[in-house]
């Protein structure tokens, strides 16, 4: 997600709605002719003033054209030609809102003429204030130094170097490049390595963005990264090469024409289906535990020591969000209960139980994973949580951007990948290829149904045995 850096610089974006708001409607009111008649399709115990619908009406619709167009997603690499297309696009989607209200309410008697001077009236104050807080805001970073943002680059890529160079000329962009960290280089501008980024980081706690040259980073020097600014409320966004196509995946923004990526805002990580989403992992994982576990847990102890010994549950580390590492609990279905690097358990598999084998080939040694879910570690659906080993080698032959996407949100204890077949040991690069394509496509189309269908075929397949489920 994107943190709200900086003083009191935010509050210029609400400032600029109310304003807009404020004129579009002061205009109005001197330029429409609001007379006291009743409305053809309201009557007066509901509503009979004409000016009163409008504001309602006008705020509503543009909130939601501003919405759609971004009117009001407007940044310090933004230049003033994208402000004024912002302008005209909003000025042709307003002029439509304004005059299918007029075509609706025909006792407003109001000339087309008029109300096109209304709109170049609105447009022109509006545009005149955005501009002019564009520019002031510019004026107080090159002269007074405010509004600054404090960046690092890690990296040497063409893109890397480009981006330092902007930021150094360009002041009115308001960027404090405070270093620029990369292996094996001799040049002069070179702060100093990777590894010295992660002391600089972690002694400088005030830096607000960090720029990666992603190909030349490995997984877990992004892992690292990734954790550092979830952790310190830090921005990361990535350079990419400028010969490569960009992923959909991930939002692009322009630098004076360097694309540069960040992570992209997923209907997943909205507030209000974070919260129902959650909601539902809560509810779900009490009824399990409830009606599940209660009972199973204390027969699955005695079956389990009674054919091997050690512990009843077997924790292991996995990735979560935005690559935090936590415990992933399961009931132990092996005689070793250590985790061998780097290696799934396979068919035949000479440590595993003969308890251990139903547990696997059904899935129930998956059930504990729902005290993760109520811990806030995992989601009851999303993306399986790799082995650690497993996600830095496979990132070497895929795309970096796609596992970063996936680990945009919370694993799950089954997913869509689950379901599909895609899970358990992994022979070869199209298992995982395959296992990250449902992972994201998952996230990029996100529902509750959705959910709810792969928990139903989740359950089936419990019954009907899966061949990877071993």
């Amino acid at each position: 997600m994107e943190f709200i850096r900086g003083r009191y610089s935010w509050l210029l974006r609400p400032f600029l709605v109310v304003f807009d708001i404020f004129v579009i409607n002061i205009f109005a009111f001197y330029v429409f002719n609001f007379n006291e008649e009743n409305l053809y399709f309201f009557s007066s115990a509901y509503l009979n003033n004409k000016h009163l619908l409008y504001i309602v009406y006008s705020i509503v619709l543009w909130f939601i054209s501003t919405s759609l167009i971004n009117f009001y997603n407007v940044y310090r690499y933004t230049s003033a030609i994208n402000i004024v297309s912002l302008l005209f696009k909003q000025f042709f989607a307003f002029s439509i809102i304004v005059y299918a209200f007029i075509g609706v309410f025909r006792s407003i008697d109001v000339q087309a003429f008029t109300t096109l001077n209304y709109l170049l009236y609105c447009f022109a104050c509006i545009g005149f204030v955005k501009l002019v807080s564009f520019y002031a805001l510019k004026t107080y970073r090159s002269y007074l130094n405010g509004n600054v943002r404090r960046v690092i680059i890690i990296g040497k890529s063409e893109g890397a170097l480009e981006l330092k160079q902007l930021f150094n000329l360009k002041k009115e962009l308001g960027y404090d490049l405070k270093g620029m960290f990369a292996d094996q280089t001799t040049n002069p501008d070179i702060t100093g390595t990777i590894k010295d980024s992660f002391d600089y980081l972690n002694k400088n706690s005030g830096v607000d963005e960090i720029y990666c040259a992603i190909d030349e980073l490995s997984e877990k020097q992004v892992n690292e990264y990734v954790k550092y600014a979830n952790l310190h409320h830090c921005n990361i966004k990535f350079i990419p090469k400028t010969n490569k196509l960009f992923t959909k995946r991930l939002k692009t923004d322009y630098y004076n024409y360097l694309p540069v990526l960040s992570m992209q805002e997923v209907a997943l990580n909205d507030g209000f289906n974070k919260f129902l989403k959650r909601f539902f992992d809560i509810v779900f994982s009490l009824m399990v535990m409830f009606f599940i576990l209660s009972w199973l847990t204390p027969l699955l102890f005695i079956l389990i020591k009674l054919e091997s010994k050690g512990p009843l549950f077997f924790k292991h580390k996995r990735n979560g969000i935005n690559y935090k590492e936590f415990d992933c609990y399961k009931f132990r279905s092996l005689r070793e209960n250590k985790e061998i690097k780097g290696t799934y358990v396979t068919q035949d598999d000479n440590r595993l139980t003969t308890i251990g084998k139903f547990l696997r080939k059904t899935s129930i040694d998956e059930i504990p994973q729902f005290y993760n879910v109520l811990k806030g570690d995992m989601s009851v659906v999303g993306p399986r949580p790799h082995m650690l080993s497993y996600t830095d080698d496979y990132s070497k032959k895929i795309d970096k951007y796609n596992f970063i996407f996936r680990h945009n949100v919370k694993p799950g204890v089954t997913g869509l990948a689950q379901i599909k077949g895609y899970r358990g040991e992994i022979k070869s690069d199209e298992d995982i290829i395959n296992r990250i394509k449902y992972d994201n496509f998952y996230i990029e189309n996100w529902s509750l149904v959705l959910d709810l269908k792969i928990i139903f075929q989740t359950v089936l397949n419990i019954f009907k045995g899966q061949k990877t489920a071993y």
